[in-house]
């Protein structure tokens, strides 16, 4: 049996997974596996990225912890791009870079 906390988390997972698909115009999907040491993001279909997914009521917490995760999860992928996708209260998605994961992309872009 799945714990409504697990359940949560896949539900954002899929909603995000399918809003990326839709602005990307690629398939973008949730990855299985999360949590293990050697963890490399929730979703799979962005090149070179990776996606860390929070969905939590204390948006202070995520923006303090999951960038930071999801810049390990990067490195363990090997990947140039990391970025967290937060849903915030009310189901309102928004996108956390730390400034150097700003700068990546910036650099990597121009």
């Amino acid at each position: 049996m799945t714990s409504p906390s697990k359940a949560k988390g896949d539900r954002a997972e899929r909603e995000i997974a399918g809003i990326l698909t839709d602005l990307l115009g690629m398939p973008v999907r949730r990855k299985l596996g999360a949590g293990r040491f050697d963890d490399v993001g929730d979703l799979d279909g962005i090149p070179d990225t990776v996606v860390q997914v929070a969905d939590r009521a204390r948006v202070l917490d995520v923006l303090r912890n999951k960038p930071i995760a999801a810049e390990a999860q990067r490195a363990n992928a090997g990947a140039t791009f990391a970025a967290t996708a937060i849903r915030m209260q009310g189901g309102v998605w928004r996108i956390a870079l730390t400034p150097e994961q700003f700068a990546t992309y910036v650099r990597e872009t121009l």
